[in-house]
């Protein structure tokens, strides 16, 4: 088998335990993205893969060979592995072509360094020392000094978090495809949604030391295993519906579902803010609400509606529209497909506030 792959991964600072079980698959050329909030433990993954923390139980296998089983551990040095914290960790004596060039051999050191220049578009530049680059500049430097060994695999510890919004986002599209342009398999940890939508062919979702739920991006998005990462990947609208087959009965009417869900039962169907259309009058399938509040956000606005109890919705709806709304009463239907998602316990209710 080519790629990463771990099995039943544990591992504990101290007598604390962090991993617990874990399972990923990243094929042989895929960027993967590891995402969740802050303390689920998708640093120390990350740092197990790399050889930095040692694992307690079970394996992690690159390509064919055993990086860690918990008995016996690959020296990180030896693992052919790269890695790109999230300040860059550049040596600030060092020219840019320096840093790129550390370690490598002396005969391959000037080509690569230019192939490399040229891979992160920065010709021209090497001559540089990295106080007279930008910040993204200095990040693309760090992710062609891990590159320049050639590593079978590249990991990289949510690097675009000290940069402004705009420069994350240009950064973020130029590293994926840097990286899908020299062919690098990589693993990426954030607790940044819309980081792990653009970026990643592949996304794991990691909570409390394990991955509860690991597709594409449009399959997470779209499907969710459970109402907590149906809300960890954007807002959702959680309704209560009677299901059966490929029907849910909802307050909007009879909705389609993505996948069957066998014998008749209720349990919460998600709807995305899109999947909701206001208007001034009602119809078949419409719920009266409440405009509550309306945000303007550059390309849309987002419309909070308050459903009345009578109605079997959540206290409060989310919408996303080309136009603004003024507070009042709107009229609310839903397109499907609708998802089934687990109820996950402990998971937020929405209400006005």
């Amino acid at each position: 088998m080519s790629g990463l792959a771990i099995n039943a991964l544990h591992a504990a600072h101290g007598r604390a335990p962090i991993l617990q079980g874990v399972e990923l698959t990243v094929p042989d050329g895929e960027l993967a993205c590891v995402l969740g909030p802050s303390g689920c433990g998708k640093s120390t993954l990350l740092r197990v893969i790399a050889g930095f923390h040692p694992a307690q139980r079970g394996q992690v296998t690159l390509g064919r060979t055993v990086l860690d089983d918990g008995r016996r551990r690959l020296p990180a040095e030896r693992r052919r592995i790269g890695y790109v914290p999230q300040d860059g960790a550049l040596f600030p004596h060092l020219t840019v072509a320096a840093n790129i060039g550390f370690g490598l051999p002396r005969p391959q050191r000037r080509d690569r360094v230019a192939e490399l220049l040229g891979l992160i578009g920065l010709p021209g530049l090497g001559e540089r020392h990295p106080h007279q680059l930008s910040g993204g500049q200095q990040q693309r430097v760090a992710l062609a000094r891990a590159l320049a060994p050639r590593p079978e695999l590249l990991l990289l510890d949510e690097p675009f978090a000290a940069l402004d919004a705009t420069l994350r986002t240009d950064l973020r599209a130029e590293v994926a495809a840097t990286l899908r342009a020299a062919g690098a398999t990589a693993v990426l940890v954030t607790h940044d949604q819309d980081e792990a939508l653009s970026f990643a062919d592949t996304i794991a979702v990691m909570r409390a030391g394990r991955i509860v739920q690991q597709a594409t991006p449009q399959d997470l998005y779209r499907e969710p295993a459970d109402t907590a990462v149906a809300r960890f990947l954007g807002e959702a609208n959680i309704v209560s519906a009677g299901i059966e087959g490929m029907r849910a009965d909802t307050a909007f009417g009879i909705l389609k579902l993505t996948v069957n869900a066998g014998a008749a039962r209720r349990g919460p169907v998600l709807l995305r803010p899109r999947q909701l259309r206001l208007s001034v009058t009602p119809g078949p399938g419409k719920v009266r609400t409440r405009v509550h509040r309306c945000h303007f956000r550059g390309s849309d606005h987002r419309v909070e509606l308050v459903a009345p109890e009578t109605a079997g919705l959540p206290g409060l709806l989310v919408a996303y529209t080309d136009e603004a709304w003024p507070e009042g009463e709107a009229y609310v239907e839903a397109d499907g497909p609708a998802h089934p998602v687990d109820d996950e316990p402990g998971g937020a209710v929405n209400s006005p506030s």
